[in-house]
């Protein structure tokens, strides 16, 4: 990040990540709050690893991931719709290294988590912060006891620099699940009190359900147009 964007963001702010991982929740609930909290983008990044795509929805360019920033509540957003996949280490530098230039206080990192079974609409908490973890449980969030973390948040827990949170949202597998984005949103909004009216909630996470859906769909559409080309020049 550019010094004069550094500038704006005042001495050590919350940042929340959320990349699409399972159910999109992290993508969902990132697009949530910079539309909820009004706020300013600062910068946006990709990585050259990746196929060169970039989707359109509604006449805009989507960015593959957007740097957000809101003063009121001095919170960094990090949004992407990336798939992560093959890019894990690389994003938590990324993550880590935004925190380090902003001297974050802590990292709240938005995660889907499959149940095993039909999902119930759980949420679950991580923290490497006691102080948060006693907070969390206070609100009546349940703490993760058992569980595989994978992904974008599995790095960022591993190489870690600063204390990390994690909020998990059980979600239905292979599909945007708004209804576990919107619990996770509520969960924040007792956390950092975001003054979020739960009522449009689940018909918001339901728009950003459907743009998502749209944007993964045309992405794969590509990325399976590519293969066939690919295809054709061996054979």
């Amino acid at each position: 990040m550019r010094e004069k964007i550094l500038k704006k963001i005042k001495k050590r702010p919350v940042v929340i990540e959320g990349f699409p991982g399972f159910g999109l929740i992290g993508s969902i609930v990132t697009e949530f709050l910079i539309g909820h909290m009004s706020c300013e983008k600062l910068d946006d990044h990709y990585f050259e690893d990746l196929p060169a795509n970039i989707a359109i929805h509604d006449g805009k360019l989507v960015e593959p991931i957007g740097i957000y920033y809101n003063e009121r509540f001095n919170i960094v957003i990090i949004h992407s719709i990336l798939p992560s996949a093959g890019i894990e280490w690389k994003a938590a530098d990324f993550v880590l290294d935004i925190c380090t230039k902003v001297s974050a206080r802590e990292l709240i990192s938005i995660e889907g988590v499959g149940s095993g079974e039909e999902s119930k609409g759980r949420t679950f908490f991580f923290s490497t912060d006691n102080r948060r973890s006693e907070e969390l449980k206070s609100i009546g969030l349940k703490p993760m006891k058992e569980g595989i973390i994978m992904g974008v948040t599995s790095a960022l827990l591993l190489k870690k620099n600063l204390p990390v949170t994690c909020i998990f949202g059980e979600a239905n597998a292979g599909m945007p699940d708004n209804n576990a984005a919107a619990k996770i949103v509520e969960v924040l909004d007792k956390m950092i009190g975001l003054n979020v009216d739960p009522k449009p909630l689940k018909q918001s996470a339901k728009e950003f359900e459907e743009k998502f859906k749209a944007i993964f769909s045309q992405m794969q559409t590509a990325n399976d147009e590519k293969d066939k080309k690919m295809l054709s020049y061996v054979g």
